[in-house]
């Protein structure tokens, strides 16, 4: 057996996880490299922070549900009632990242020597800020947006029945 093979048994993970998680990451990368080009060009070019996070957001957010609903989760048709908690999560974390560009920009102006490198500092707080909320929204997003409803047949088998057991 190869040693990925044993960790990943000696975790607990499915390799259903693992992939679920892949995809949701690959989505992500997807996310963030067009977020933070629109970050970086729109600050370079002299927008605000706030702005500059808000074009961002826009960016990023839009791919990212539509990869995450469709390929991750594996949700087709219409959006339906996954679009409202998955704004509520999206629109925080937008909010997150203006606070903290915001003052990351007002922090570095006064000490940085070119707008080079306030470009760079201003746009890794807003990488950063997306990075710490990655796990956090990975579980928000598996656990109650996209969560799969048991099926009314599923609902109406008794519990032990439904729950796997470890051999």
């Amino acid at each position: 057996m190869g040693s990925l093979t044993k960790v990943i048994s000696g975790s607990g993970l499915s390799r259903t996880r693992l992939l679920l998680w892949a995809k949701y990451s690959a989505a992500s990368v997807v996310a963030t490299v067009l977020s933070q080009v629109a970050f970086a060009l729109c600050y370079w070019f002299g927008t605000a922070a706030l702005v500059a996070s808000l074009v961002a957001w826009v960016t990023g957010t839009v791919p990212s549900y539509l990869i995450n609903r469709r390929w991750t989760w594996g949700h087709r048709g219409p959006a339906g009632r996954d679009l409202l908690p998955y704004a509520i999560i999206v629109v925080a974390s937008a909010v997150l990242a203006a606070i903290v560009t915001t003052v990351t920009d007002r922090l570095v102006q006064d000490w940085t020597v070119s707008h080079a490198w306030q470009t760079v500092i201003v746009s890794g707080s807003y990488l950063g800020t997306y990075g710490v909320l990655f796990i956090l929204k990975f579980v928000l997003l598996d656990r109650y947006v996209f969560a799969r409803k048991p099926s009314p047949a599923a609902e109406a088998e008794p519990a032990e029945a439904r729950t796997p057991v470890a051999t």
